[in-house]
């Protein structure tokens, strides 16, 4: 996608130099684009913990690069990086995918050149795939879109919730993919931006990535969206997701089920859009299966910005004393989701659903 009109991806390595990845540190968006650059696996770790990345598969694929840069350093113990990695954010299954994938890929490999030569290829094919998935979910997602347009007439609104854009992901983005291949076809339509506190994921950056590419959107309050539903101002919500089970459970960005509840109760349909590593095959039950992962208080009790005088400030927005509970991700049932839009199609929230698009996972459990 682009910014300023310039196509980018979210992550990519030098062209000088090959040794370094560079990502774009999504802390400082929407009012600074700043290029970081990663050399090390401690570097790339960090850069998942602390979330200047973010979104499961850039999370997979900055774990991918993580791996290629310390098969880079004959010092680095690759199964010690590989632990670091995984350790840096629980819930994204695809982080887990991607460093596995990796450590395959490096197995059986004696050279130091041929390790980072295989490392290299395996981060770089996993970005490729991963933006060829999230270009086929909206290819398969549009027909949503097109669907409501021709029913209506009118421009279609859509709720999202988080960021779930081409920042999450390499490009195209997941729940964003449909939007921009409809926005390609002339369709008109509209989009309601959750902020998504406590890290504003959704005013910062999907607005930020929407008006790059020129999508009518209003950014909402968090809670907006039950009231929106209830006088008919959403026809379809879609999200993304940072986990789903072999039965359609979803974890995604806190908040993600009361949005769902709230379209179940309004009769709104309300649709998943994930690419393929982002299945766990393992869990069958969200609630109990899924790791959430519980962050540190200052997010909640601090909130980033620009002042008027346009100097960036970090203000506290509660008491300072205050005990705070700060939960990442909440799971929502199958039984609230339309559908699950995938790079192979739509199909339902089930574990028939997921398998009839990816029949090769039906021995696996």
């Amino acid at each position: 996608m682009r910014i300023k009109g310039v196509h980018s991806r979210t992550i990519w390595t030098d062209s000088d130099n090959p040794h370094i990845v560079k990502i774009i540190d999504q802390r400082y968006l929407p009012h600074q684009v700043i290029v970081e650059h990663l050399s090390t696996v401690q570097e790339a770790a960090t850069a998942i913990r602390e979330m200047h990345v973010r979104g499961a598969p850039l999370i997979g694929a900055t774990a991918a690069y993580g791996m290629y840069l310390a098969a880079g350093n004959a010092d680095t113990d690759l199964y010690a990086a590989a632990q670091l990695l995984k350790a840096t954010r629980p819930t994204a299954v695809d982080l887990f995918h991607a460093v596995d994938g990796s450590l395959r890929a490096l197995s059986g490999m004696n050279g130091a050149d041929e390790k980072v030569a295989a490392a290299r290829t395996f981060a770089e094919r996993w970005c490729d795939a991963s933006a060829e998935q999230c270009k086929q979910i909206g290819l398969h997602g549009v027909a949503l879109i097109e669907d409501v347009y021709e029913k209506t007439g009118n421009p279609v609104q859509i709720l999202t919730h988080c960021n779930a854009g081409w920042m999450a992901c390499i490009d195209y983005g997941t729940a964003t993919a449909p939007i921009y291949q409809a926005q390609a076809k002339g369709i008109p339509l509209h989009v309601w931006v959750d902020e998504t506190r406590p890290r504003n994921q959704g005013s910062r950056i999907t607005a930020f990535e929407l008006g790059q590419e020129g999508v009518p959107h209003t950014v909402i309050t968090d809670n907006a969206g039950g009231h929106l539903m209830q006088h008919g101002k959403v026809d379809l919500v879609i999200t993304g997701t940072d986990r789903t089970t072999r039965c359609g459970d979803v974890a995604n960005k806190i908040g993600t089920y009361l949005k769902a509840l709230a379209a179940f109760d309004n009769h709104v349909p309300f649709f998943v859009a994930l690419p393929s590593p982002t299945i766990d095959w393992g869990i069958d039950d969200g609630l109990s299966g899924i790791p959430i992962e519980e962050r540190g208080a200052e997010e909640v009790k601090y909130v980033g910005g620009i002042l008027e005088n346009g100097q960036h400030a970090r203000v506290l927005v509660c008491p300072e004393d205050s005990p705070v509970a700060n939960y990442g991700f909440d799971v929502t049932p199958a039984r609230l989701i339309s559908g699950l839009i995938t790079e192979r199609g739509i199909c339902p929230a089930s574990a028939d659903g997921l398998l009839s698009l990816f029949p090769e996972h039906r021995a696996k459990k």
